[in-house]
């Protein structure tokens, strides 16, 4: 075969990236665009559509620059993208909003009014909870808040929708983005009517749902030239970043979980069947036609840990300076010198809400346990605890639902620490896998686009041109720790919710 190589796209919440591939999972060449999020009002999450696709069109060109490979070795490009994401756009296809992203809280009130026997059977068919992420709750909002917008609408669609029609000149949106929509019928794989209803609109503004594996044709000619592809390179539609990253770390298997830490966090499973959670504590999305990926992510991950970098870590920020060493890792180092449980320190890191396993938008984050004997390393330790107690409390749900799992697959930015996968290990009781390749996401799209064109034969395939670059076992006496310990998480959430709302409240009025 000529077309020995795919490149996987995938657009994310600050960058676009685009990795090329060898069909042995081998990186030839990456491209890189970053863009902001924009927050013109608090609790707003935008970004600007057009940024967004100039981004990809700039990271494919310098992946196939980089990759120095010709147009015609390119069997394909499969395409990721972040979840939840929606723009109105008008008959032409111009955006009237801006894409509104996950991390957005403006639909918080109709989300608060739709939970309840009402959402949750809406919950149960489309696999997306309730929150205020979801386009659902984002359309409710637009149509209450923007009704001219609302009226003016042709179409309402997620930034890879807005890329792919801007491509291609065609509306079309993969089963795995639908199914993150709160939108879609993950059983029949068509927009729920009632949801629809719900969200006031009508199946026409949305766009048609094609299967992940489905391929465009007809790239047109003057972005062809501009990214260094022809336009018939078939690109496949892909899927979501979030089921992606299972596949491109080699967790296809029920027994094990992919866990993802960077700016937020992630655990996913894939099962062989639709499955929803009894009170609707986890999502259902698709992967392929006959695999679903069950899990839940959590809003405060790196996030949680820069955030305590920018206000309490100018020692090492000092130190980088002076060394040239990541202030990061001092800060990982101090945290290695503290026992596992921070001697009794905890941190609840819900420092911008959260999703999974609670879907509140109102939680807040605390210490709590404070003595005399702590000291500034063992708050440091407690940070880090705290991120991955909120990723265990999702996991133990998914055990709930669909077993225990043997192993973890591990990627994102933390993934690259070896205290962060001590720890993961410890608190999981399972050991810790990472794979070679770190861009999980776009393996994961690049793979399925070679499946789609023929080049592998099977998504089980997959799995075998992924190799692991570390393994990492758990300690068990500090896993007896974190087992002590994480029931006491549990309930300081149980037992401040109350506080937490009020604080809340008293942040968005002061």
């Amino acid at each position: 075969m000529n077309q020995s190589y795919a490149i996987g796209v995938d657009i994310g919440t600050t960058s676009t990236k685009a990795v090329v591939y060898t069909l042995r999972g081998e990186v030839r060449g990456i491209g890189n665009a970053d863009y902001p999020i924009l927050v013109p009002e608090a609790g707003w999450a935008e970004q600007e559509p057009d940024a967004i696709f100039a981004a990809v069109l700039h990271a494919l060109h310098e992946a196939t620059v980089r990759a120095d490979i010709r147009p015609h070795e390119i069997a394909s490009v499969g395409l990721s993208s972040a979840m939840h994401s929606i723009i109105a756009t008008d008959a032409e296809g111009n955006p009237l909003t801006n894409s509104i992203i996950w991390a957005d809280n403006r639909s918080v009130a109709h989300a608060a009014r739709l939970r309840g026997e009402e959402g949750l059977h809406i919950y149960h068919r489309t696999g997306t909870p309730i929150h205020p992420m979801t386009p659902l709750t984002k359309l409710m909002w637009i149509k209450e808040s923007r009704p001219d917008v609302f009226s003016r609408a042709a179409k309402f669609i997620s930034i890879k929708e807005y890329v792919l029609h801007k491509l291609f000149g065609v509306y079309v949106v993969d089963h795995s983005i639908a199914s993150a929509t709160g939108l879609f019928d993950i059983r029949k794989l068509d927009w729920d009517e009632v949801a629809l209803q719900t969200a006031g609109i009508t199946r026409d503004k949305l766009s048609e749902p094609v299967a992940v594996t489905h391929v465009l044709r007809g790239l047109k000619g003057e972005i062809a030239s501009k990214v260094g592809l022809l336009p018939e390179t078939p690109f496949v539609v892909g899927a979501s970043d979030g089921v992606l990253a299972n596949l491109g770390v080699g967790a296809v298997e029920p027994d094990q979980i992919a866990v993802t830490i960077g700016t937020s966090g992630a655990v996913r499973t894939v099962v062989e069947r639709p499955l929803t959670d009894p009170t609707g504590r986890t999502f259902c999305y698709l992967l392929t036609e006959n695999k679903w990926v069950i899990g839940g992510a959590t809003n405060n991950g790196g996030l949680a840990l820069r955030w305590f970098r920018d206000q309490f870590g100018a020692a090492e920020a000092e130190q980088a300076v002076s060394t040239g060493e990541d202030p990061y890792d001092l800060l990982l180092k101090k945290a290695s010198q503290v026992e596992a449980g921070a001697q009794g320190l905890l941190f609840l890191p819900y420092l911008t809400g959260e999703r999974a396993p609670h879907w509140n938008a109102d939680a807040r984050g605390s210490f709590f346990g404070i003595a005399l004997h702590h000291q500034r390393e063992h708050f440091i330790r407690a940070v880090l605890e705290g991120i991955l107690f909120a990723v265990y409390q999702v996991s133990h749900v998914l055990g709930e639902l669909a077993g225990e799992a043997r192993e973890i697959r591990a990627s994102g930015g933390f993934a690259r620490s070896a205290v962060w996968r001590q720890m993961l290990a410890d608190m999981f009781g399972v050991p810790v896998a990472v794979p070679d390749n770190h861009e999980s996401s776009s393996l994961g799209a690049a793979l399925l686009a070679f499946h789609a064109v023929g080049a592998i034969d099977s998504l089980a395939a997959c799995k075998k041109l992924i190799g692991v670059a570390d393994k990492t076992v758990p300690d068990p006496d500090n896993q007896a720790k974190y087992a002590q310990l994480f029931p006491v998480y549990e309930r300081l959430y149980e037992n401040t919710m109350r506080e937490m709302a009020a604080l809340a409240d008293y942040q968005r009025n002061r």
